[in-house]
């Protein structure tokens, strides 16, 4: 299949993320993937036949219900909705929003899914579901949130877990040209699948890409990280290569991150501009991202990897400080023409989950807003070097601290959601402590 027409993409850009999808397949369709986010970010589900999406199209598909707490190893998390109390009942996925092509596979289709309990109810572990509640409160405020999304990741070669490329050359458009041959398809693919990307670069570190999605609605840019992340692994495999999100695969290179630009528009136009500038409303919500940011460390960094990120001039930052275009800060502000200014808050991690990230960062922008909060001084140059903001964790551990006694978080994700979270991330924590690494038996097993 070769990829889709402009106005295809176009159409399926602009769909409505929570239609229904239609019931008769595209001609030559002979098979859709049905699909929806873990707590990871992980698409799961199932492939359906031609002759049997009618009836999924209006039933969904069934999945049992841990499917939602699996960790990375597709280990069930315990938790307090999908447990063997239960009986590990069947959940189902119902098809919506548009049908999607996969260009690479001919006849294959897919669409994501939003999840309900037999008795047609949400299912409180579902990641869309604090996001769903995030833009729903904006919208009572008379707000629609936009947001893009910048992810960087790394492609490595399946036989030694390694970039290929042994120098660095960000931006170089010479090692931008070596890249063409995965990193084209992936750009193309994924703008036939509907899913807006931008533009591509090598990154800091040999090996690493960074991919930007153009700003949209926050459901659908929810959805757009994550067809990106999954069908970026596919895409990788099909030429022989790893595409790993992970946020901190090799210590002496840079981390991967996931960028987040906040707007609310009104009417059409951008409700944090005023003469290019950022204005009293989009300080306010800078406000709540700024007073929330340590606390909700654990929604964007879930895994003890994710805080070796986490050093001084690394990219990323390691306090809640904020500027106008300054990339030492938490919180970079962007300004220009009135359409482009924004918030960028720049210290999540690559793995972490779009649903989760996003709805947790709206609720604190929203917060301020309703507070009418205003920041802290911002920073005049290097905020690394600033002793004054307020401290990330630099371990997961500390998130977990803060994550624990946060009524916040507990309201923005619900009690149940952050309870898996949160013990996920304390299976992690315990999985990777309970190592002895082959640092220590180098350093001391002969010389104790």
């Amino acid at each position: 299949m070769t990829c889709q027409t402009t106005s295809l993409a176009e159409a399926l850009l602009n769909a409505d993320p929570d239609a229904p999808p239609p019931q008769t397949l595209p001609e030559g369709a002979h098979t859709v993937a049905v699909g929806v986010a873990d707590l990871n970010g992980v698409l799961r589900g199932k492939r359906v036949s031609a002759s049997h999406w009618p009836s999924v199209a209006r039933r969904g598909i069934a999945l049992d219900n841990t499917f939602f707490s699996m960790d990375v190893t597709s280990q069930l998390t315990p938790n307090s909705y999908s447990g063997p109390e239960s009986g590990y009942p069947d959940l189902f996925v119902i098809p919506r929003g548009p049908l999607r092509p996969i260009p690479w596979e001919e006849g294959v289709w897919m669409t994501l899914g939003r999840a309900q309990d037999h008795l047609g109810n949400p299912v409180p572990i579902d990641p869309r579901q604090p996001l769903l509640r995030a833009v729903a409160r904006a919208r009572a405020m008379g707000f629609e949130v936009q947001i893009g999304a910048e992810l960087e990741f790394y492609l490595l070669d399946p036989a030694t877990r390694r970039p290929r490329e042994k120098r660095m050359e960000c931006y170089g458009l010479a090692r931008a040209a070596e890249l063409e041959p995965v990193l084209g398809p992936i750009r193309r693919h994924l703008e036939a699948m509907g899913v807006p990307i931008e533009q591509s670069n090598p990154e800091f570190a040999p090996g690493q890409v960074e991919v930007n999605l153009r700003y949209g609605p926050a459901l659908a840019a929810a959805d757009h990280a994550a067809l990106l992340r999954g069908m970026v692994k596919q895409l990788a495999r099909q030429h022989g290569l790893i595409a790993s999100f992970m946020a901190k695969p090799f210590i002496e290179h840079s981390g991967s991150g996931f960028h987040m630009h906040h707007s609310l528009w009104r009417d059409g136009r951008n409700a944090f501009a005023e003469d290019g500038r950022l204005n009293a409303l989009g300080r306010a919500y800078l406000a709540g991202l700024q007073r929330h940011m340590a606390q909700m460390s654990l929604v964007g960094s879930t895994t003890p990897n994710a805080y070796r990120r986490r050093k001084p001039y690394t990219y990323c930052p390691v306090n809640a400080s904020w500027a106008v275009d300054n990339r030492t800060v938490g919180l970079r502000v962007i300004e220009g023409a009135d359409p482009a200014v924004r918030i960028e808050k720049r210290d999540g991690a690559a793995d972490a989950n779009p649903y989760l990230l996003m709805a947790a960062e709206i609720e604190a922008g929203l917060r301020g807003i309703e507070m009418g909060w205003e920041p802290e001084p911002p920073s005049a140059g290097d905020a690394y070097a600033e002793a004054r903001h307020d401290p990330l964790p630099a371990s997961i551990a500390e998130a977990l601290r803060l994550a624990h006694g946060s009524t916040f978080l507990r309201e923005a994700l619900g009690e149940q959601m952050l309870e898996l979270l949160i013990t996920q991330a304390e299976r992690e924590l315990a999985k990777v402590e309970d190592q002895v690494t082959p640092v220590e038996i180098e350093r001391y097993l002969e010389a104790m």
